[in-house]
Formats: C-alpha cells, sequence, structure tokens
C-alpha cells in the first residue's frame, strides 16, 4: 500500500511539472493585460481619479522590470529588485515584487505581485514563503483574472503536494477547477485533483475526476491518461 502511494505521489508529481508549463510560458502575455485593465479600469471611476489611479499607475511603473526579470527566470532579482532604496529613487536600480507588495500591496496591481511573488518562492524551492504569498492573493474580477484565479488555487495545490497534504491539495485543485472552465486548463487542473485524490485513497472522487475529463474534455491530451486512470481503478 505504502509503495502504491509513494507511486501515486511521483505520478503527481510529474504532471504537476508538466501542466504548468503552458501558464508560465503565457505568464508574459497574462501579466500585461490585466495590469493594463487594472489601470484603464482605475482611471474610469470618478473620484478615485485622484486616489487609486496615481496609487495604481505608480504600481504598474514599479513592476515593469520585476515583469521583464520574471519572463527571464530570474526570479531572485524579480522578487528583491536592483540596487538599494536610494538607487532606485533615482532611477539607478530596478524594484522587485516585494517592492511592490510593501509600497502598493492593496492596489490591485500589488495584489497581483503577491501571485507572482508565489511563483518566484516556489521556483527557488522556498515552499513556506509561497505559501503564503499565493494564499495573500485576492482572487480578482473579469475574463483574464479567472486564468490567473485558477493558477494560483492550482499552485497552491503544488505546494500542499509537496507537504504531502493531499486532502488540502484535493479541495484547493477543486477550487482551481471551479475558477476558471475553459478547454486548456480545467482538464489539467481535472488530471492533477484526480491524481491527488488517488494518492490520498479518495478513490472515488479520483474516478469522478478523470470520468470529468473523458467526457467534457475528450480530445484534451489528457484524456488518454485519466482513461488509464479509470481503468486502474475499476480494477
Amino acid at each position: 500500500m505504502k509503495q502504491q502511494r509513494n507511486k501515486n505521489q511521483e505520478t503527481l508529481g510529474e504532471a504537476i511539472e508538466k501542466t504548468e508549463t503552458w501558464l508560465e510560458r503565457n505568464s508574459k502575455t497574462i501579466l500585461y493585460v490585466i495590469v493594463g485593465l487594472i489601470v484603464a479600469a482605475a482611471l474610469v471611476f470618478g473620484y478615485r481619479y485622484l486616489i487609486v489611479a496615481p496609487r495604481e499607475k505608480k504600481a504598474a511603473e514599479m513592476i515593469a522590470q520585476a515583469q521583464i526579470n520574471f519572463e527571464a527566470e530570474n526570479y531572485t532579482l524579480a522578487l528583491n529588485g536592483e540596487g538599494d532604496s536610494d538607487a532606485q529613487t533615482y532611477g539607478n536600480g530596478s524594484y522587485g515584487l516585494l517592492d511592490v507588495i510593501d509600497q502598493y500591496g492593496s492596489t490591485p496591481t500589488g495584489n497581483l505581485a503577491k501571485h507572482y511573488a508565489g511563483i518566484c518562492y516556489l521556483h527557488l524551492g522556498d515552499l513556506e514563503n509561497a505559501a503564503d504569498y499565493l494564499a495573500r492573493y485576492k482572487p480578482m474580477k473579469g475574463v483574464p483574472a479567472q486564468i490567473i484565479n485558477a493558477q494560483n488555487y492550482a499552485l497552491q495545490g503544488d505546494v500542499a503536494v509537496e507537504r504531502d497534504d493531499l486532502t488540502a491539495a484535493v479541495a484547493l485543485f477543486d477550487q482551481a477547477i471551479d475558477a476558471s472552465t475553459n478547454e486548456l486548463t480545467t482538464p489539467l487542473y481535472l488530471q492533477k485533483a484526480a491524481l491527488a485524490a488517488q494518492a490520498d485513497g479518495q478513490f472515488e472522487k479520483a474516478m469522478a475526476y478523470a470520468q470529468r475529463i473523458t467526457d467534457g474534455f475528450p480530445r484534451s491530451t489528457q484524456a488518454r491518461d485519466a482513461e488509464r486512470l479509470i481503468g486502474s481503478l475499476q480494477k
């Protein structure tokens, strides 16, 4: 039984590593779109123009270099920026995600920075800070934001798997599934939920998640794996 559980967890770990690839490839586009929408929305509301918009604009300016470092997979630099506070003030250094969170954490861009800080820490193997910053992110409204919301829950699920808290992982992957329904992410998160449930001994749940893949997303790359999982659970 223990050997089978370890095997299931290894399979789940492989799935986690593979299924976030597309999100990392598209993080640049998603981040730019959401920051742009946030800034535009902030400018629409009357009295907020003098209060919210300037703070949001400054936060968007500060996060720009951190975005570049994130896309270059320089996660430490993306988090901390470059240079001390004086250098940053006079334009000789760059801000990091942690600077944005510290100074403008209450803004929508500051909220988004928490999510990306969590991803950076996850890549750096710091599960404690990854869990902390991912959990501090507050889900946002709008179709592009729904993808980020779903990714956030799924990444928290990944952290839970790494911590061997599979029951929590299943619940978080379930939230990821509900946060955004589409042909690309939904089958990915259903697969994660199925594998986590299987590793946790929740075989009926695992079967249900796998069945949702084969029924709702038969053309997805996860469908064949789901069929195999169903077959193994039926034995």
